[in-house]
């Protein structure tokens, strides 16, 4: 089995020699046998086909996922447990990892092995997957650790656009010279326009993590249903709002924020293995009180969210993989533009309690890769507490800086929510 990438995916991968990476962090309470954990990662990779690929590039030097005869294991990688952040520490290792793709699958697994309590990551290229997909396979290995015999099926994969885009779509002649068209006009903007000759120097990346426990969480959720705006809006407006007050006029007021193709594109299901996504850039109105703006910043993000359209984005972006060089470049070597990545993953539902272990918790996912800034705030929900990652790096942003941006945001929910309280 194989499939050509698809233009977002190329993009990720790159050439191979800067990492991409994702981590998902989990902790568990109880004892395990390395034997039970490489059966586990043999059931979900039986499922997801992907999760068995390799990357093989053809004689026009376009890279395949490629599903070998033989499944080559997910790569296990322990060590002994000394002290509670050291998640963090092997997080920041596996985003410098490259992924040695012709050879071993896009996924590893690393065991921090303490006596009743394990510290467990899963480490992937982006390109092979986006978080909503490694939540699928994080539950899926979880229900198989705990019950080897437990039917989590086989995933039909995706081969390829037509099996995400309809073909009424897909094949209409007028959809197809209208993304042709777009893509034309995208390739040829980006052609032009002016670039450093060289990528911003990264330094040192860094990973900052913070809980709201679950009194502060519940009301956050709460005093957002009462002013019926969504909490990934509030957070979006007090992130904006904390690069505001920290860098002043150097602030950019814009946020990019992940939207999951899921929700417009049934085909594809939450367990598919899939990394396309798409994108809508939030921005405040600083003339306006912090509450006035979060609601004002929900309607926008209403209309903006009810423009996206997948199967044409897909279709236009599929029609410049000749544009692709340019694209990357200018990614890496233009202007930063905005003050950062914010993604909600929402509540993460996956049960707590399994018969031979818990899952103390969930920490939010973390991503860094090399196309341009890469200032990320990651944040989910389980066990009804709220769970951030912040991860920088101090040629973007500064470790100072951010270290105060996170304070602002933690100020301003504190605050808020004390608003709510009082009235």
């Amino acid at each position: 089995m194989k499939r050509r990438l698809l233009f977002g995916e190329r993009m990720l991968l790159g050439d191979g020699t800067e990492p991409f990476n994702a981590v998902i962090p989990f902790r568990l309470r109880g004892t395990f046998k390395l034997e039970d954990i490489k059966r586990a990662l043999s059931k979900i990779q039986h499922k997801h086909p992907w999760l068995r690929a390799l990357i093989a590039h053809d004689e026009k030097n376009v890279p395949w996922f490629d599903v070998p005869e033989s499944t080559i294991s997910i790569p296990v990688r322990i060590l002994a447990r000394q002290h509670e952040d050291q998640w963090q520490e092997e997080s920041k290792r596996e985003w410098r990892t490259p992924f040695n793709y012709e050879k071993l699958p896009l996924i590893r697994f690393v065991w921090i092995k303490g006596e009743n309590v394990s510290d467990m990551l899963f480490a992937f290229h982006h390109c092979l997957c986006d978080g909503g997909s490694a939540m699928a396979f994080l539950y899926e290995f979880l229900q198989v650790l705990d019950n080897p015999s437990a039917d989590i099926g086989v995933e039909k994969p995706i081969l390829g656009i037509q099996d995400v885009v309809p073909a009424k779509i897909l094949n209409s002649r007028r959809q197809k010279l209208k993304a042709k068209f777009i893509g034309r006009l995208a390739a040829t903007a980006i052609k032009y326009i002016p670039v450093g000759k060289k990528a911003v120097e990264r330094q040192n990346d860094y990973l900052m993590h913070w809980k709201f426990d679950q009194k502060t969480s519940r009301e956050l959720v709460s005093y957002c249903k009462s002013n019926k705006v969504t909490v990934n809006t509030f957070l979006c407006a007090a992130v904006l709002q904390a690069f505001k007050k920290v860098k002043g006029t150097a602030a950019f007021n814009k946020v990019s924020c992940p939207v999951d193709i899921r929700r417009f594109a049934t085909q594809i299901k939450n367990d598919h293995i899939f990394a396309f996504g798409l994108m809508i850039v939030v921005s405040a109105n600083e003339k306006m009180g912090f509450l006035e703006n979060v609601r004002s910043m929900q309607e926008a993000v209403a209309k903006k969210t009810a423009k996206l359209n997948p199967y044409i984005t897909m279709m236009v972006m599929e029609s410049g993989h000749d544009a692709l060089n340019n694209f990357t470049k200018l990614l890496k070597n233009g202007k930063s533009s905005n003050d950062c990545m914010f993604s909600n993953l929402g509540r993460i539902q996956i049960p707590h309690q399994y018969k031979e272990f818990t899952v103390d918790t969930i920490f939010s996912p973390s991503v860094i890769g090399p196309l341009g800034n890469t200032t990320t705030l990651v944040v989910s929900t389980y066990r009804e507490e709220m769970d951030f990652s912040f991860v920088g790096s101090e040629g973007y942003l500064p470790h100072a800086e951010a270290l105060a941006i996170r304070d602002e945001i933690v100020k301003t929910v504190h605050q808020q929510i004390e608003y709510l309280v009082v009235s």
